[in-house]
């Protein structure tokens, strides 16, 4: 009974763990997530909407990465230093960024050191 609940134990744990992809690069829009989430890909991204992003990035707000197929990426690790400073000029663009991917409970990260700018977003 006690190696049934250990073996339980050890399969949850497993579930619940991060998975850890090997390092991929990425490419899509850089938007602040509350409003992206809240306002949807019509108002929450682009050319029109760069603004209140890079205003949302500056106060330290949870910046994402959207594909163009619509999977959202969270940011972290140096990229998002110093309260997003090195992203807020970026914010509404397209990027590349290269780094590790982990995926839990459904959403990504991508942790990585430098991101690499592509184009403004339409």
């Amino acid at each position: 009974m006690r190696s049934l609940f250990l073996c339980l134990a050890v399969i949850a744990a497993f579930i619940s763990a991060p998975v850890l992809a090997a390092e991929m690069t990425v490419t899509g829009e850089l938007v602040d997530h509350a409003c992206y989430q809240g306002r949807g890909a019509e108002e929450g991204t682009g050319s029109a909407h760069a603004s209140c992003a890079q205003t949302c990035a500056k106060k330290g707000q949870q910046v994402a990465l959207v594909t163009e197929g619509g999977d959202v990426y969270f940011l972290a690790g140096e990229v998002i230093s110093d309260s997003n400073a090195g992203l807020v000029p970026h914010m509404g663009h397209v990027v590349e960024i290269t780094g590790d991917i982990t995926e839990a409970d459904g959403a990504k990260t991508i942790t990585s050191d430098a991101i690499k700018h592509i184009s403004v977003a339409g």
